[in-house]
């Protein structure tokens, strides 16, 4: 998303069109998923991200609205095998609902310098989702990685296919926990250009870091189901009465 204007003078639906909403937490009740897809759609947000046990739970509630559905897949670790990601991929790709599929590079992989494996293993399950037209963002742990190593993950990554790179999973506890900072970021746009975009996901949680990343040119942001009313500085009920209004 290349934004022709300033974030302070979006409205709150320009400004959610930037949301994947995450609603990824394995604790959550079923009515927790069913509360914060809800809320997801009723804000406007792009997509929804789930886990692939909520698929059949956020197709239901997403029929009908423009919020697509974006599905995880091998997350949070990316430690399957390629096949396994692949078989994966397939199983959510041909439901013809998801949008979007999130996948976790296997960064052990990428500390090791295993670049023709890494390149490999995204480009398997790239080809699958683009058979049925699913768009695949790669998940790097970008605080597992040394800027170095995330610059040339991203250029690996737009070998293999990918549509996106994104910057964490949320769940890294192995070292520090930055997530979509504002260097990383830079890193991944300078590598990619026009070739491939952009997701920040991780530590986003004011509106100034969210405004700070679609000034730069960011495409899409991973935000938490509590950070979505605190970035675009509404409540889902403001914005619910807003939109009855209109």
């Amino acid at each position: 998303m290349r934004q022709q204007k300033k974030a302070k003078d979006m409205t709150t639906a320009e400004l959610a069109a930037y949301i994947d909403q995450s609603v990824l937490k394995p604790e959550f009740t079923q009515e927790d998923i069913r509360k914060y897809i809800q809320e997801g759609i009723d804000f406007g947000c792009r997509t929804v991200c789930i886990n692939p046990a909520s698929l059949d739970l956020a197709a239901e509630l997403c029929k009908g609205t423009d919020t697509k559905i974006c599905v995880v897949c091998d997350f949070p670790f990316g430690l399957s095998t390629t096949e396994s990601k692949v078989m994966q991929a397939e199983l959510y790709c041909k439901r013809g609902d998801v949008f979007e599929l999130d996948i976790v590079a296997n960064y052990g992989w990428i500390r090791s310098g295993m670049w023709d494996e890494v390149r490999e293993d995204i480009k398997a399950v790239c080809q699958m989702c683009h058979k049925y037209k699913t768009a695949v963002k790669v998940i790097f742990e970008t605080d597992a990685l040394e800027l170095e190593e995330v610059k040339k993950a991203t250029e690996t990554a737009i070998e293999a296919g990918a549509d996106f790179v994104k910057t964490s999973t949320g769940f890294y506890t192995g070292g520090r926990n930055d997530g979509a900072t504002v260097e990383v970021i830079r890193a991944m746009q300078e590598t990619a250009g026009e070739r491939c975009k952009i997701k920040g996901s991780g530590g986003i949680r004011t509106q100034e870091h969210f405004f700070e990343l679609i000034d730069m040119g960011i495409d899409r942001m991973g935000i938490g189901y509590r950070s979505t009313p605190v970035v675009l500085g509404i409540s889902v009920e403001e914005y619910r009465k807003q939109k009855q209004s209109c």
